[in-house]
């Protein structure tokens, strides 16, 4: 168990503040070598997190992924809203359940923990001439180097993330995600991409697919969070294939991401 003060540095890289007009890794370098802990605990500046209690258990480990819940600030969320919060709930169930089995697929940097030294080992794996995916490439880094990854499912460490508003920051964001791809080499990440984008292409060629596929991604939802409805998570197993395979194409063409 860990006591804030003394272990650990909480991290935020502010947008347009911390990044000097390099980039949020370069902020990130910047904040965890000025570090005096042993841990860093990485931070986007939008999320709302209320951590109660003063005492953090790490498990020993060089990398803690840490749990996200996505919720729009609208008492009615709107459509593109609740899809989002859909998909991201069975994202982050299937960070947990392969991070669980030693077969970490996804982190994310906007609730993540690491020790510093690690940390600042793993910079030149992080692609820093590529502006985002600190999160995946650190992930990738990690498990090469055979370091000890744990995950928490605690509730009092979930951070609350916001969904987009708009069509075109959610597709953006997604092509950026997707423009990545061609950089990881980690075989538990190029497998599990590799059977996501076969599974939809296929339902694209078969819809009778979506039989088997569905109830798979309506569990990890429902695991995630009780509130989805089924009618939200159809919808978004219709669309998915869609709109995965518009990003990928728009994210592999674009020169920066």
């Amino acid at each position: 168990m860990l006591g804030f003060q003394d272990h650990i540095t909480i991290v935020v890289p502010r947008r347009g503040i911390n990044d000097e007009g390099k980039g949020k890794k370069h902020a990130l370098y910047r904040l965890i070598s000025e570090a005096q802990t042993e841990y860093v605990w990485m931070q986007d500046d939008d999320v709302v997190l209320e951590v109660k209690g003063e005492r953090l258990e790490v498990k020993g480990a060089d990398l803690l992924i840490l749990p996200l819940r996505m919720a729009s600030e609208n008492e009615r969320p709107s459509l593109l809203e609740r899809l989002q919060i859909a998909e991201y709930a069975a994202i982050q169930q299937l960070t947990i359940e392969t991070a669980k089995r030693g077969h970490a697929v996804m982190c994310s940097g906007a609730n993540l923990i690491a020790k510093r030294d690690r940390w600042l080992e793993s910079y030149p794996d992080l692609h820093p001439e590529i502006p985002s995916g600190d999160d995946m490439f650190l992930l990738e880094s990690f498990k090469r180097r055979g370091l000890k990854i744990a995950v928490s499912e605690s509730e009092e460490l979930t951070a609350i993330v916001r969904p987009h508003t708009s069509w075109r920051a959610f597709f953006r964001q997604r092509m950026r995600w997707a423009g990545k791809a061609p950089k990881y080499t980690d075989k538990d990440i190029l497998c599990c991409g590799a059977t996501i984008l076969v599974a939809n292409l296929l339902q694209l060629l078969c819809p009778l697919i979506l039989l088997v596929k569905f109830p798979i991604e309506y569990h990890l939802m429902r695991k995630r969070d009780q509130s989805i409805a089924f009618v939200i998570a159809i919808l978004l197993e219709l669309l998915y294939p869609f709109y995965m395979l518009l990003c990928l194409i728009g994210g592999l063409m674009r020169r920066k991401w």
